[in-house]
Order: C-alpha cells, then structure tokens, then sequence
C-alpha cells in the first residue's frame, strides 16, 4: 500500500539538532504523532535524559522545543504492508537540503536507526553537516535493553551539549 509522510517537521527557529527517523509507524499514523506505538521507547529514553514529562503531545512539544531538538523522518512517502523499516519500499525522500537551508541553525542530525541513516547517505552524503546514528527505540530493535540504548543516547546529547555549545 502507498504511504504519504503525514506529519509536518517539528522545528523551531533555534532548533539545534534534527533527529531523523524512517517513517512514522501505522500506530503513529492512527494517533497523528511521531513515535506513537505504545511499547516505542523514543520518549521514553528523551523523557529521562531531560527529566521532563512527556504523558501528552503538548509536552513531548515541550521537551524538543525547550532542548532545541527538531524531529522529522527521512521519508516523503513510500510503498509497505507493516510498520517495520524493511518492509519499506520504493522510497522518495524528503528533501533535506531544503530544509537545512531553511533552519541553518540545526548543525547535527541524529538518525534513529540504521534505515533512516542509509537512505540519507545514500541521497544526501555530500552535505556539509554531522551526522550520527542512534539505536533505535522500536520495541523490534530487542538485540539492545532500553538502558543501553538510554546510555548512548545519553551520551550523544551530553557530547552535543558540551561540545557543540
């Protein structure tokens, strides 16, 4: 079945690091939000690091806004049967460049997952920016505990905080 991205990216001004998914879940489709599956451990993992709240959507706005995080995913729209990243087929992308022109402000991208960091290589390895890859929270990702995808995670923020100031 055809997918069209559904979401807008949540971006500020001062935003500061644009972390880039794959493509939102079917749960996130059916609840309109980024990383809305029940057992998905993105704001989970965000919301201790930050030690902030985040039981509605209004405070998950919150918590990236006052941490100057962007959230966006790599996929325009795309061809799949479930919510799984290997299961996404003939992709177009979201264009990147375009909005990194726009919000010149954001100076890393942190990909939640393998996918979303290979697709981005793929199409846009050339741009001058840096660039990471985190576990991903997907409950499917089982192969790393929550603590320790929490710890590098952990660490990315603190090294981007200490470093990137």
């Amino acid at each position: 079945m055809f997918y069209q991205h559904p979401f807008e990216p949540i971006i500020y001004d001062d935003t500061k690091i644009l972390i880039l998914g794959t493509f939102p879940s079917i749960d996130s489709f059916k609840y309109d939000f980024y990383y809305a599956h029940k057992r998905n451990q993105f704001w989970k993992i965000l919301s201790e690091i930050f030690a902030m709240p985040i039981t509605t959507r209004k405070e998950k706005i919150t918590l990236l806004k006052t941490n100057k995080i962007g959230l966006w995913d790599i996929v325009s729209s795309c061809e799949r049967k479930n919510s799984s990243d290997t299961n996404l087929k003939n992709c177009t992308l979201h264009d990147i460049p375009k909005l990194l022109k726009k919000y010149p402000t954001i100076k890393t991208i942190a990909f939640t997952g393998q996918k979303a960091a290979k697709l981005y290589q793929k199409e846009y390895k050339n741009l001058p920016i840096q660039t990471t890859t985190l576990p991903s929270p997907s409950p499917a990702y089982a192969s790393m505990s929550i603590t320790e995808k929490k710890e590098i995670y952990q660490k990315f923020f603190n090294d981007y905080l200490v470093v990137k100031k």
